[in-house]
């Protein structure tokens, strides 16, 4: 067990370089490889399986007997390869100015790139195949354990091209990692913000890690030179950052129309099994409510005593005198207590690991600024965080990103390796699920009004920011994709004026639109990811009704949710849902969190 320092309170000029971060705060890699020189033993190895994908090439259908080894031949690279690549990028994320890890991050993709490259052949020429020797093939009970991932693939065949085209669009991964890679290094290595003074005139380090915190601060002046400063960056940026994400942009609408869809939209969501009604469900339903959300913006302001309301005043606590100062150990005594209605094995195991060295705790220079968790079939589920005591928040961080890793040990250890790995979509049910488990443990302990008042507070600002503020994002990346297909140009200009016309929305007539919020679009990583952003609003609609079903049921709807977690990608995302008690096809989760962030803003004018 580690024990908890207290770097997370010190002043951020303290921030220490990764060689003097303490051991116990860091993650143990060793489930993956003991130390670089395994990896590169590993690698070596690794490195010459791609070649052998030739001896199956032209005989893929010739049996069931050849196209079970040529499966098996293929996931063992794969698993293989996914050990590699983690360690590769999880050392690349301690420390974004180490070049010998980015080195050994690229190296991995270009050999992982020519797997692709000598793979290419095997859809094509699988779904070539006339229909009864593919009718054989299905009923071969030697394929059985892979007749799903097959009947998948027959899915993919109005979107699969001949070999030749197969091969070059293989050939493009590491280059279509560019964008991606360009704005990691730019936003996490080369952007610097100048010290920031709050009104006493003291000096406070901004980075991408302090930056929330210090828009969390009481002190309003801090809060204002914070957002201007930070902004001021950007804006200097402004070109390169736009070229950037147009150019993320354009490799989605590239492949998308190479593979035969209407859209870049179409595209992700074929691939994860989710119909458009869903998206455009969630978004229609939080439009809804933006009278509502408008309503609670002026219930802040009046209770904070402003004239007039501005984003930097958003983020901090309605009631400043409510302060945490948690240790890691401390949250994460809460976390497990909060998750007990889980059961036992689930809270042991998870204890063990954040206890443990499943995470990186604190903030490092050149570290990845967020916070994530990232699970393999053979290595342990480890989460990066940024963590400071005295931000409530990254509690509930801390409790989201242990409900992706708690997904992936329970995923990994009931499934197949073909079928361990689940869909984003419901990625995010598990995650929000443990916020809303550890939100509700804090509301049972509530002592007196004022203290309810700032968990409801908190409540709030979490669905703004999960539901609310990610199907702003979603329908950005909507109306941008479709202007790029309409062959309107992506300029900083049509960026910043698209992007301002949801502010307008999504805040209301009467908020205060600093020009400088126009540039959020250019800082958000999910636009990398393309239609990502709208899965944290409809995982989290999914995670209220699970958990009130939870909460509310007994060991059969425990058995319906861990079952869920259980399920990796055995099912599609919506069948995985519809199992454990929520149908994402239908609105009803959506409004129903909604309308409890309704009577949630109700409460909190009542309150206080």
């Amino acid at each position: 067990m580690s024990t908890d320092n207290t770097r997370s309170d010190v002043p951020a000029s303290t921030i220490p370089a990764r060689d003097k971060v303490l051991t116990g705060d860091t993650w143990d890699l060793s489930s993956l490889f003991d130390d670089d020189a395994a990896w590169e033993e590993a690698f070596a190895e690794w490195e010459k399986l791609p070649p052998l994908y030739e001896q199956f090439k032209g005989r893929t259908t010739e049996s069931p007997a050849v196209l079970l080894e040529c499966i098996e031949f293929h996931l063992e690279l794969q698993r293989s390869g996914e050990r590699l690549g983690v360690y590769a990028f999880l050392k690349t994320a301690e420390d974004f100015t180490n070049s010998d890890y980015q080195a050994m991050q690229a190296r991995f993709m270009r050999i992982a790139s020519r797997a692709g490259e000598a793979f290419s052949y095997f859809q094509p020429e699988l779904l070539a195949a006339d229909d009864e020797t593919m009718k054989g093939l299905m009923e071969s009970s030697e394929l059985e354990p892979y007749k799903l991932l097959l009947e998948r693939m027959l899915r993919e065949k109005p979107h699969t091209l001949s070999e030749p085209e197969e091969r070059l669009l293989a050939m493009q991964t590491e280059m279509a990692q560019a964008t991606r890679r360009i704005f990691d290094q730019l936003n996490d290595a080369d952007m610097k913000f100048p010290s920031v003074e709050d009104e006493k005139g003291q000096l406070h380090e901004l980075t991408q890690g302090t930056f929330t915190a210090l828009l969390r601060s009481s002190d309003r002046t801090l809060r204002r030179n914070t957002f201007k400063e930070y902004y001021s960056a950007y804006d200097q940026m402004r070109n390169t950052y736009a070229t950037t994400l147009g150019g993320s942009m354009q490799k989605d609408v590239y492949y998308a129309r190479a593979r035969k869809f209407d859209s870049a939209r179409e595209s992700v969501l074929f691939h994860e099994f989710i119909p458009a009604s869903v998206y455009d469900n969630l978004v229609e339903t939080v439009r809804g409510y933006l009278p509502v959300v408008h309503r609670y913006y002026d219930v802040r302001r009046r209770k904070m005593g402003l004239d007039k309301i501005h984003l930097y005043d958003t983020y901090v606590p309605i009631l400043t005198e409510f302060q945490t100062n948690k240790t890691w150990d401390q949250a994460v005594t809460e976390i497990v207590e909060a998750v007990a209605p889980l059961g036992r094995e689930y809270g042991q195991v998870l204890e063990k690991g954040l206890r443990g060295r499943w995470c990186d705790r604190y903030e490092n220079q050149g570290k990845d600024s967020g916070a994530f968790s990232y699970g393999t079939y053979d290595g342990d589920p480890y989460i990066l965080m940024n963590y400071k005591g005295h931000v409530l928040d990254h509690a509930f961080t801390l409790a989201h990103e242990a409900g992706h890793s708690m997904h992936s040990h329970y995923s990994s250890k009931n499934q197949p390796y073909q079928y361990y790995d689940y869909e984003l979509f419901v990625a995010e049910v598990a995650s929000t699920f443990n916020e809303q488990l550890l939100s509700r443990y804090m509301f049972d302990r509530a002592e007196t009004d004022r203290e309810r008042a700032n968990l409801v507070n908190r409540e709030i600002d979490a669905v703004r920011g999960t539901i609310i503020r990610q199907t702003m994002f979603a329908e950005f990346e909507k109306i941008t994709h479709e202007m790029l297909e309409e062959g309107e140009p992506l300029t900083v200009d049509s960026y910043l004026a698209t992007y301002h016309s949801l502010l307008e929305a999504y805040f209301g007539p009467d908020f205060v639109l600093d020009p400088e919020l126009d540039l959020e679009c250019f800082r958000i990583p999910h636009f990398y990811r393309s239609f990502y952003v709208y899965k944290y609003a409809t995982g989290m609609s999914a995670a209220v009704a699970l958990a009130d079903r939870v909460l509310a049921g007994g060991e059969e709807e425990l058995k319906d949710y861990l079952g869920f977690l259980s399920g990796g990608s055995s099912k599609t995302p919506l069948e995985l849902l519809r199992d454990a008690g929520v149908d994402m096809e239908q609105p009803t989760a959506v409004e129903a969190t909604m309308k409890r962030f309704e009577l949630l803003v109700d409460e909190l004018d009542e309150l206080i």
